[in-house]
């Protein structure tokens, strides 16, 4: 007997893979892989997901009115424009489902996050990768990418796994150049993390513009992760057809309880913004200090740095070597930077900890060469 036989594009998608959360040998390691938050979670969130916990029986709100409320207060939005799912990555997975399929064409940059091949090959759309800039977003090679083909365009500002950041200028520039056909996804799952008074426009864009989609979530910033609780902003007509195709109880009773207060614990969002900037700051300045020994930081804006190893060290003998130290982080050859490792911000400990392991590894790589 034959087997059901999947569609082609389906077989074509390379499966996202997480950040590990052990050693190669099993051991419970610190885990700088997933940029998820070293400090945490908000007590207020702890205490409302501990308090939701008398609901098991009952299914969640579909329609998520409290959390729609919430965010809409927060961000001066109009709630009934307000889409949610298990995750931000749902809600990109429903904007390549709604808005492209079969022979569609669907745009992201190089170094580009790794969900947006697998929604876009999901619904049968082809994927067009265009070229990078220095590891950042290229608006010229975008709108070159462009064809009639073209749906929908991914941008993550900022970007993940580099942390580079498009300018408003640049984010205007773009939209201005894409047809009205095209939808725009602007990824914000790290804008918290950004430093200055900077905005990419992504706001002002998603309240006028009716093909602009900002998507966020609670798993970085707000440290609820483990209850991916994702949403997105756009215009009616946008969010009408992506709610056809979403799923009817996709986010919980106890993470919406979490992420309502979550949003809500200014001091908990304070802090944990201060202290990654402080500490990407310090890690870049650490990492600028090994440059004679190959490595380069790029510049980020995320709660993560990626590491370029261009010297004795290279970035797979590094992984290994802060595996074997108890620390795990990104290496990702699979996404084109087998010379690249994406580290998370952790705490103070743990991110003298990675700057004092890497500079033995390089110590004994110089010896190594040296033999």
């Amino acid at each position: 007997m034959n087997a059901p036989v999947p569609k082609p594009w389906i077989m074509d998608i390379a499966p996202y893979i997480p950040g590990k959360s052990r050693t190669d040998d099993g051991r419970k390691a610190v885990k700088l892989s997933s940029n998820e938050n070293p400090l945490g979670t908000s007590p207020a969130a702890r205490a409302a997901f501990a308090a939701a916990a008398g609901n098991l029986e009952r299914y969640p709100d579909a329609s998520a009115v409290e959390l729609r409320e919430a965010l809409a207060s927060k961000y001066d939005l109009d709630p009934a424009r307000i889409i949610y799912g298990n995750g931000s990555d749902e809600v990109l997975h429903l904007a390549a489902g709604a808005f492209a399929g079969p022979g569609d064409e669907i745009i992201y940059v190089n170094y580009g996050f790794s969900v947006y091949p697998i929604a876009t090959r999901r619904v049968g759309a082809v994927p067009v990768v265009a070229p990078d800039s220095d590891y950042a977003t290229d608006v010229d090679a975008i709108l070159a990418c462009v064809t009639e083909k073209t749906k929908v365009v991914f941008i993550a500002n900022p970007n993940n796994p580099t942390g580079t950041y498009a300018t408003r200028e640049e984010i205007a520039r773009l939209h201005a150049g894409l047809r009205s056909d095209i939808l725009l996804v602007l990824d914000h799952a790290y804008a918290e993390y950004i430093e200055g008074e900077i905005d990419d426009g992504g706001w002002d864009l998603a309240k006028s513009a009716p093909n602009v989609l900002v998507t966020r979530t609670f798993s970085k910033l707000y440290g609820l992760a483990a209850e991916r609780i994702g949403w997105g902003y756009a215009s009616a007509e946008i969010i009408e057809a992506m709610h056809r195709i979403r799923l009817p109880f996709s986010i919980t009773i106890a993470g919406t309880a979490a992420a309502i207060a979550a949003l809500n614990d200014t001091d908990f969002v304070e802090h944990t913004r201060t202290h990654n900037a402080a500490w990407r700051r310090w890690f870049n300045d650490e990492i600028a200090k090994l440059g004679n020994a190959g490595l380069r930081a790029v510049p980020s804006q995320a709660n993560f740095v990626l590491v370029l190893f261009e010297g004795e060290l290279t970035a797979e003998a590094a992984y290994k070597g802060l595996m074997d130290a108890g620390y795990i982080v990104r290496w990702l050859p699979g996404q084109g930077l087998p010379h690249g490792l994406r580290i998370t911000i952790g705490t103070e400990d743990e991110t003298k900890a990675v700057v004092a392991i890497l500079q033995r590894l390089i110590a004994d790589a110089r010896t190594t060469a040296a033999r």
